[in-house]
C-alpha cells in the first residue's frame, strides 16, 4: 500500500485528498519508481478542473523524480536504486509510480532530486520553445509572457545565452525583478506591452512572442509582431483562446501561429536525449538557473493547486515526500 492523491471528480482544488491505495506494478518496459519530489504543473489544475478530460478516480501528475525500485519485464540498462526523472509518468502524484523506462532519465551527480523533479517540464518545454517551436537567431527580439514563471525564467535564460533580445511582461514589481535577473532586456507590464514592445523594436515589432497565457494576451501578441512574425502559443494560463479568422494573420504582416506540445518534441531516444542532456550541462556548469518557488507537502497538493491557479508562484511549485 501507499499513499496518493486522488480526485474521485471534477471539481476546484478541494477534490484532492490524500488516500492509502494499492502500490502500482511496472509492467513490460516500465520501472517502479519511490517518489521523491513531484513536479506541480497547469496541465493537472486543467484535468482536474474537467476542461481537460480524464476518467476519474484520477490522480495527477507526469513529472517527478525518485529512485527505481523494480524494473518491469526486458528492461535492461537501469540498476535499481537510481535516481531518474521524468516528464512522462503516470499518476506521480503519490509516494510510488510507473514510468516507461524510455521516457525515464539517469540525473547526473550533483543534481537534487528536488532540481530533478522541477527540472523535465518546465526545462524541456524552455528548450523546445528556444530551439525548435520557433528559431530566434542572436540580434533577434522576443516576448516573452510570464516572465517570472517556471518557463520564462528558463526560456529567458536559454535565449539570451545564444544572444537573443528578450523581452518580458510581468504583473508585479517582485516578478520584474526576477525576470530581469534571469536576463530580460525589459520586463513590461501586462498593460500595453503591444505597444511597448513595438516602441522598443522602433515601431518594428518583435520577431516571435511566447504566449503561455492564452486568451488574455493573444490579440496583443499578435499585434506585437513584424511582419512575418511567429507567435508561439504553448498555453492557456488565462483560458483558451477562441476560434479566429486567419485572414487577421494576413492583415498583420503574413504572420503564423503554432500550437506545440511537449511530446511532439520527444519523439525519439536522441531527441530526448539531447534536451536533457543540455539542460544538465547548463545547470552544472552554472548558465541555468532553476528557480523552485514554492513547495508543498504531498498531502497539500490541493494548496499547490490555490497557489498556481492564483498565479502568485514565481519560477516552478513542487510536492516533497
Amino acid at each position: 500500500m501507499m499513499r496518493a492523491i486522488i480526485a474521485n471528480e471534477a471539481g476546484g482544488p478541494e477534490v484532492l485528498t490524500i488516500q492509502e491505495t494499492a502500490s502500482p506494478a511496472p509492467g513490460p518496459g516500465e520501472l517502479l519508481i519511490a517518489t521523491a519530489a513531484v513536479g506541480v504543473n497547469f496541465i493537472e489544475t486543467y484535468q482536474r478542473s474537467g476542461l481537460y478530460r480524464v476518467p476519474f478516480p484520477f490522480t495527477p501528475g507526469a513529472e517527478a523524480s525518485g529512485t527505481v525500485l523494480a524494473v518491469g519485464e526486458g528492461v535492461t540498462g537501469v540498476e535499481v536504486g537510481t535516481l531518474v526523472t521524468t516528464a512522462e509518468g503516470r499518476a506521480s502524484y503519490a509516494e510510488q509510480f510507473v514510468v516507461p523506462a524510455a521516457a525515464a532519465v539517469a540525473v547526473p551527480a550533483g543534481i537534487t532530486a528536488e532540481v530533478a523533479a522541477a527540472l523535465p517540464l518546465q526545462g524541456l518545454t524552455a528548450h523546445y520553445l528556444a530551439t525548435s517551436a520557433a528559431r530566434p537567431e542572436a540580434g533577434d527580439t522576443v516576448l516573452v509572457h510570464a516572465g517570472a514563471g517556471g518557463v520564462g525564467l528558463l526560456l529567458t535564460q536559454l535565449l539570451t545565452a545564444r544572444g537573443v533580445r528578450v523581452l518580458t511582461t510581468v504583473s508585479t514589481p517582485e516578478k520584474r525583478e526576477l525576470s530581469l535577473a534571469a536576463g530580460a532586456a525589459e520586463a513590461l507590464d501586462y498593460a500595453g506591452f503591444a505597444e511597448r514592445a513595438r516602441e522598443l523594436t522602433d515601431g518594428a515589432g518583435v520577431d516571435v512572442v511566447y504566449d503561455g497565457v492564452g486568451t488574455d494576451t493573444f490579440d496583443d501578441s499578435l499585434r506585437a509582431l513584424r511582419v512575418r512574425g511567429a507567435l508561439v502559443l504553448f498555453g492557456g494560463a488565462s483560458g483558451p483562446v477562441p476560434p479566429f479568422d486567419l485572414q487577421r494573420l494576413n492583415a498583420g504582416g503574413s504572420l503564423s501561429v503554432t500550437r506545440p506540445s511537449l511530446g511532439h518534441f520527444l519523439r525519439t531516444p536522441e531527441e530526448r536525449a539531447w534536451r536533457y542532456g543540455e539542460l544538465f550541462a547548463a545547470i552544472d556548469e552554472g548558465a541555468l538557473d532553476l528557480r523552485i518557488g514554492a513547495r508543498f507537502p504531498l498531502a497539500e497538493a490541493a494548496d499547490a493547486h490555490r497557489a498556481l491557479e492564483g498565479r502568485g508562484t514565481t519560477g516552478k511549485v513542487i510536492l516533497t515526500l
